[in-house]
């Protein structure tokens, strides 16, 4: 009979593990992306693989001490920053909790009650009848009392508790990864506005010398006015002009002021005013950016990386459902100490009472919530596989973008200041030639119109610079380092 036992729960056990085998397997899609990345960001340039500015720390790319302070500030108190410190925090105790799995749980535990069995039962009448010492039966109802240590272990037999630590791992990496993007992302919006800042302060500047050109122009045209050699209708398109002028400056003003509230945003803080220096905006030379070679923004990016970790949990979550449909292995056992009278408690070793059971348990019929969990994870990893590909395809396209922008915004700054250079020359010849009635008024407004729009495009194209600068620093996966 004992042989025959062994016999039914060994072929019991090897049905199980047959059934388990019968488990789904993970759909295989090829990173197509990944293995075919360019060698070169363009034709034209051919990248060096040890010039990369993504891997310059990033208080030795910005040199302007105010613009340091700023991303110092807003490195210690802003909320998003905050707010994804907080997100790895989680992450790492979700890889406690996956590997308090892998241990044994133990517990300790008191209790108490009462049973009164019926009579005519096995258990009621078996009770009548037992004498606890000569002449004392049991009493009736019967109490019980116990207290004692309980153990519960799941053993990892098939590795699915290590794989979904394994996994838990893997997340909590990818959440520092997206740590530093944010730290990059962070450190490119602060530059940016910092510079705008700066773009829109020259830009008031300019407003306000062409208000005073306007006021000039105004009062030249009275004079000739009175001499017969003007007409009121001069007269009234220099005072509009010199409104219009007017108004602009608090437009800038309101600009200003949104900007600088923008950047006390980043930084944490209530509003403030920024602490820069404008006066040597136009004269900033960006700072020459090296492109490296494009596989290394698989490495130096932080989105990429984390898009990669995610890539690696979410396959490892495949695999751990896959497993779920594999036999489970447990074992608990309790030791401690239970009478049906306080008093007794301490009669040792009469009172002691212990217990270890086995189950091997897997599932057979119904298995649909399973196969549900099994497809979800299977459909999470190929979208973090299409999202590990997108990530590095923006990646690659944002250099090269970026690399074109460089160039073609250098050559932009260039002609504006052609421009600008050539109609100052002509304000002032045209102003000559007003005052000695040799032009018309609309020649001179016309070329203090020119001249002022040239002057602020200047001012943008510089912004733009020293911003595209910035921006393909970050994408290079500068910043956050």
């Amino acid at each position: 009979m004992k042989i025959y036992n062994k016999r039914y729960i060994a072929a019991i056990a090897l049905s199980l593990v047959l059934v388990g085998c019968k488990a789904p397997m993970a759909t295989v899609v090829k990173d197509e992306v990944k293995e075919n990345i360019p060698q070169n960001f363009n034709q034209q340039d051919q990248g060096d693989a040890n010039n990369n500015s993504g891997t310059t720390p990033w208080r030795q790319f910005f040199t302007d001490p105010n613009l340091v302070a700023l991303i110092e500030t807003a490195l210690k108190n802003n909320q998003e920053l905050m707010i994804t410190l907080q997100e790895i925090e989680i992450a790492k105790s979700g890889v406690l909790a996956k590997k308090g799995r892998l241990t044994p749980t133990v517990s300790a535990g008191i209790g108490a009650g009462v049973k009164k069995a019926g009579r005519y039962t096995s258990e009621g009448a078996g009770d009548a009848t037992t004498e606890i010492e000569p002449g004392k039966e049991m009493p009736d109802p019967l109490g019980n009392f116990e207290g004692g240590l309980m153990a519960n272990w799941e053993v990892d037999i098939w590795k699915k508790l290590r794989t979904e630590k394994e996994s838990a791992v893997a997340h909590y990496l990818s959440t520092v990864e997206g740590k530093n993007f944010v730290l990059s992302n962070l450190i490119e919006e602060v530059a940016d506005n910092y510079y705008e800042l700066l773009a829109l302060d020259n830009q008031l500047d300019i407003i306000q010398q062409y208000t005073k050109l306007q006021q000039r122009a105004l009062g030249i045209s009275k004079i000739q006015k009175e001499a017969a050699a003007a007409t009121e209708l001069a007269v009234k398109k220099f005072e509009a002009e010199l409104a219009k002028s007017k108004a602009s400056e608090f437009t800038i003003r309101q600009e200003i002021t949104e900007k600088e509230n923008e950047i006390n945003a980043l930084c944490g803080r209530f509003p403030q005013p920024i602490v820069r220096s404008k006066e040597d905006f136009m004269s900033m030379i960006p700072q020459t950016v090296y492109t490296g070679i494009p596989s290394q923004l698989l490495a130096n990016r932080p989105d990429i990386k984390q898009a990669e970790l995610e890539l690696k949990s979410s396959k490892l979550d495949v695999e751990a459902a896959r497993k779920e449909f594999y036999p489970s292995l447990e074992i608990s056992a309790t030791l401690g100490l239970e009478a049906f009278k306080p008093s007794y408690l301490v009669k040792l070793p009469e009172s002691m009472a212990a217990s270890l059971v086995g189950e091997l348990a897997g599932p057979l019929i119904n298995k649909s919530a399973i196969k549900a969990n099994f497809q979800t994870a299977d459909a999470r990893q190929i979208q973090a596989l299409y999202e590990y590909d997108k990530t590095i395809l923006n990646a690659y396209l944002d250099v090269a973008n970026l690399m074109s922008k460089v160039k073609n915004i250098d050559q932009y700054y260039k002609l504006k200041s052609e421009e600008t250079q050539a109609l100052e020359k002509s304000i002032d010849i045209a102003n000559q030639l007003f005052k000695n009635s040799r032009a018309d008024y609309l020649e001179v407004l016309l070329n203090q119109r020119d001249a002022l729009d040239a002057k602020m495009e200047l001012v943008e194209a510089k912004q733009k610079q020293l911003s595209t600068v910035v921006d393909i620093y970050k994408s290079l996966g500068g910043g956050w380092k």
